[in-house]
């Protein structure tokens, strides 16, 4: 479809309606794309034209963004890869599912990228960073850069863009299991603003030699630190508080 200049304009197809896919719709369409939606469960925003399928919205699009869940992601690339250019997984699986939905792609001939969203989209919307990886992670960032989006391109297959995300995810949602566990105890036993502005200070004093310390502590000391910990659990018990971070580190650092 040619704008009013009689230049073409980029089509981009969004599956999956929910909150970071319609925040991507919305934010597309409001910088000059024409998009085109499929959600079987949620309707599509003002400006996104509302199709019956993932392959009635690939059909004529530069772009596939699968933005509906890891569970549905293989399923959604099998059911509109034909009809597709170039296809952008934006859910967040494991690498492996990444390589799968990558060699599917392949066997349509349809180029393929893993995206991950590396930040919550709500308040960002198109504008939160991302990484792609595969032999379309280019043309992704080709197409939705001109449109406000944040794409880093890094070299190498699909799959490293998931790895990558995981792995923070194991750092920042362990610790975000930390932070709830502890200061739910803490609530328990009638000191949580005490333990709050502990861990608020903690943060905010954190720098670079803050990691390596945290790594040679937890070897160096495995042995008093698992007893430390196995006695933390045991408070928790008593406090009516399920003990999962801390058992998980009191095993952890048995390990260790």
């Amino acid at each position: 479809m040619p704008d009013d200049e009689g230049k073409p304009m980029t089509t981009i197809a969004v599956l999956g309606l929910g909150e970071a896919g319609g925040a991507f719709a919305r934010d597309l369409v409001a910088a000059g794309a024409v998009v085109r939606g499929y959600d079987p469960a949620v309707t599509a925003p003002d400006g996104v034209l509302d199709t019956g399928s993932e392959a009635e919205a690939a059909e004529g699009a530069d772009l596939v963004l699968s933005v509906n869940s890891a569970s549905a992601a293989v399923d959604a690339l099998k059911a509109g890869v034909a009809a597709a250019r170039a296809w952008a997984d934006l859910n967040t699986a494991s690498p492996g599912t990444k390589r799968t939905l990558a060699a599917i792609a392949a066997e349509h001939s349809v180029p393929f990228a893993d995206v991950a969203i590396m930040a919550p989209v709500p308040g960002k919307g198109l504008r939160v960073p991302m990484l792609a990886t595969g032999d379309a992670a280019s043309r992704v960032a080709e197409l939705l850069r001109p449109f406000g989006a944040s794409v880093e391109v890094v070299d190498g297959p699909a799959g490293l863009a998931a790895e990558r995300k995981l792995l923070r995810s194991v750092f920042f949602k362990g610790m975000s299991a930390a932070v709830v566990e502890a200061l739910t105890a803490a609530r328990a036993a009638g000191c949580e603003d005490w333990l709050r502005g502990m861990i608020e200070d903690e943060l905010t004093r954190a720098d670079a030699a803050t990691v390596e310390r945290l790594v040679t502590g937890s070897y160096r000391h495995a042995v008093r630190r698992t007893a430390e910990m196995a006695a933390a659990a045991e408070m928790l018990a008593e406090l009516g508080v399920p003990s999962d971070i801390a058992s998980a580190t009191r095993d952890h650092l048995s390990r260790l």
